[in-house]
């Protein structure tokens, strides 16, 4: 393999295979490099702001020609109460806060605000003042979140990508032979993510809906990495006479970006917070996407976990990035329900995860028109949620349980053609490409 690698590399035929972003801390990033408004503060220094959510009960907005409605892009008719607003103003001025954002969660029957706290304050005693107060539902920490990605040193669909022969974890899975019976077509995958390359020659015109939950930036949204690859690895176009084939090429995709990378020195980390992965969240809620990408993790977070439950309750099908320690202990992984993905052959991947699937060296795409390798439980996730959009392509109703219970409990990689089969019995084609 390494012999094929460096003679790829020499012939251009894959481009720039630069080495994957770390997610660190942003400990050195000089402040005045940074914008200063109220989300780009949050985005830089998220130990300074809390959440806090409090009862709002809602009265529908009258329908009116020219009315710019509030909340998540205008598609709940809500907004806040007069009772809630109230209450607000007052815990901010009882606690001497600074409001940064706010917006109405009709599925949870809140207002959240995001408020900015005093200099001299210690976050923590905060909350837990906060958190006693009667007025107060929840007071959490604005938290951080992170990609889950590390650097990387029988019959079948006939493919002519050129690189489908370095798509290693794809054969593994058998996918090809699974397209017999289904490429997605029917399906929808909500991915929560940093931005991508929908321009990319793999995903021009194959993405479905794109909403920025961070900023305005469309170039920067395009340029995003960890997107793209998260992407490719589930959308890739076949057939194309180029690159490699996604997973589940014919699925509908929408993309949320909710997360976001540092600007220089700091360009090469990516990180989300409490606030934007909630927007996200309740942003999914209001679509029909049956099946849900979380690459990513960071600590437990309450009003996270709470929106996460309730579309487990919709019946999504939440798919997430095991944390690179193996344990369930942090948002995503640990809400009940979410189906978790470690990298296969990984020393801890049978402890905690769910599934797991490949996700070391996986070739994938990168911004610019590029390809790549990435690795980590974030590729290993987008495999799977990749094989789920197969299944639910053919048989829509399928819940979590079944699910799991054909693609098995962690104890070895999914067979893709297996799987299928064992949905549809028989060799009926289903998928019309």
């Amino acid at each position: 393999m390494k012999a094929w690698l460096l003679a790829l590399a020499l012939s251009g035929l894959l481009a720039g295979c630069g080495s994957m972003p770390q997610v660190e801390s942003t400990a050195g990033v000089n402040p005045s490099e940074l914008p200063r408004s109220d989300e780009a503060r949050m985005q830089a220094n998220s130990e300074r702001f809390v959440v806090v959510t409090v009862a709002n009960p809602l009265k529908p907005v009258p329908n009116r020609a020219g009315t710019s409605l509030p909340g998540y892009g205008g598609r709940a008719r809500y907004t806040q109460g007069d009772q809630a607003a109230q209450t607000l103003q007052a815990i901010a001025q009882d606690y001497s806060l600074k409001e940064a954002a706010a917006w109405p969660i009709p599925a949870l029957g809140v207002h959240c605000v995001v408020f900015e706290i005093p200099l001299e304050a210690e976050r923590d005693q905060l909350v837990a003042q906060l958190s006693r107060d009667a007025r107060v539902q929840l007071a959490q920490a604005l938290q951080d979140f992170s990609m889950h990605a590390t650097p990387t040193a029988g019959a079948e669909v006939s493919y002519n990508d050129p690189y489908l022969t370095l798509q290693s974890g794809f054969a593994a899975m058998k996918t090809a032979q699974a397209h017999r019976w289904s490429t997605g077509k029917g399906a929808h995958i909500a991915v929560i993510d940093t931005g991508a390359q929908t321009e990319h020659p793999e995903l021009r015109g194959r993405i479905h809906s794109t909403e920025n939950l961070v900023d305005a930036d469309r170039l920067r949204f395009e340029q995003d990495r960890h997107g793209t690859e998260v992407l490719g690895i589930i959308a890739a176009a076949g057939n194309n006479r180029q690159g490699i084939v996604g997973i589940a090429p014919d699925a509908r995709i929408s993309l949320y970006k909710a997360c976001w990378y540092l600007p220089a020195p700091a360009a090469a980390l990516a990180r989300c917070n409490t606030f934007t992965l909630a927007k996200a969240l309740a942003a999914v809620m209001a679509s029909d996407a049956r099946i849900l990408n979380l690459s990513l993790g960071g600590p437990n977070d309450p009003l996270l976990a709470e929106l996460l439950a309730k579309l487990l309750k919709q019946e999504r099908i939440v798919v997430a990035a095991q944390p690179a320690a193996g344990m369930r202990n942090g948002f995503p992984a640990n809400v009940p329900g979410v189906i978790t993905v470690g990298v296969a052959d990984s020393p801890t991947v049978k402890a905690e995860a769910t599934l797991q699937a490949p996700g070391r060296d996986v070739l994938t795409l990168a911004p610019g028109g590029r390809y790549d390798f990435a690795s980590g439980s974030s590729m290993a996730a987008a495999h799977i949620s990749g094989l789920i959009a197969l299944l639910q392509a053919i048989a829509p109703g399928m819940d979590r349980q079944a699910i799991e219970k054909i693609l098995g409990h962690g104890a070895a990689m999914p067979d893709a053609a297996l799987a299928l089969e064992a949905t549809l019995p028989g060799t009926r084609r289903v998928a019309e490409r």
